[in-house]
C-alpha cells in the first residue's frame, strides 16, 4: 500500500500534528502500508518524513520515498530510502509542483491530509485526491 502526504507548508502546532503523524503512519503500517511518497517542501512535509523515520526504526521495510519536482535543483535526499522524478521535462517550471501532487495522488492508495483552510496548493491537492475518490485521513 502507498501512502502519501498533502498539507500546508506551515503548521499551526506542529508538536500535535507530529504526534498525529507518527500515530496515522503506524495505523497505516499495521493496514500495510510500505511505501510513502513525501514531498519535501515546508514544516508539514518535515514532520510527515520525521514519522516515517521514526516507525522505520521499527518496521525496516517500509520505503520512504522523495518525490522530486524538478532536476535542476539540488534537494538533500539522505533522510529518504529513494528519489523518484516524475515525467515533468515538458511541465511549466510554475506548474511543476502541482503536477508531481497529481503524481503521487495518482499513484497513492491512502492520503494523509493536514488542510486547514480552502485556498493554496495543499488545498487544491487534497480536491484532487477527493475526485480521484482516495481515501484521506485528515488531521482534525
Amino acid at each position: 500500500m502507498i501512502v502519501t502526504f498533502c498539507g500546508h507548508r506551515d503548521v499551526f502546532d506542529p508538536e500535535a500534528v507530529g504526534a498525529w503523524l507518527i500515530e496515522t503512519v503506524e495505523e497505516l503500517i499495521r493496514e500495510g502500508a510500505d511505501c510513502f511518497y513525501l514531498g519535501g517542501y515546508g514544516q508539514f512535509d518535515a514532520l510527515a518524513a520525521a514519522a516515517v523515520r521514526k516507525q522505520k526504526e521499527r518496521y525496516l521495510e517500509i520505503r520512504s520515498v522523495l518525490v522530486l519536482p524538478y532536476l535542476d535543483r539540488s534537494f538533500d535526499a539522505s533522510a529518504y530510502d529513494e528519489t523518484v522524478y516524475p515525467p515533468l521535462e515538458n511541465v511549466p517550471k510554475r506548474y511543476a509542483i502541482s503536477r508531481r501532487n497529481e503524481y503521487m495522488i495518482d499513484r497513492s492508495d491512502v492520503v494523509i491530509a493536514y488542510v486547514t483552510h480552502s485556498f493554496g496548493g495543499a488545498y487544491k491537492t487534497l480536491c484532487y485526491a477527493q475526485r480521484k475518490q482516495k481515501r484521506i485521513i485528515r488531521y482534525k
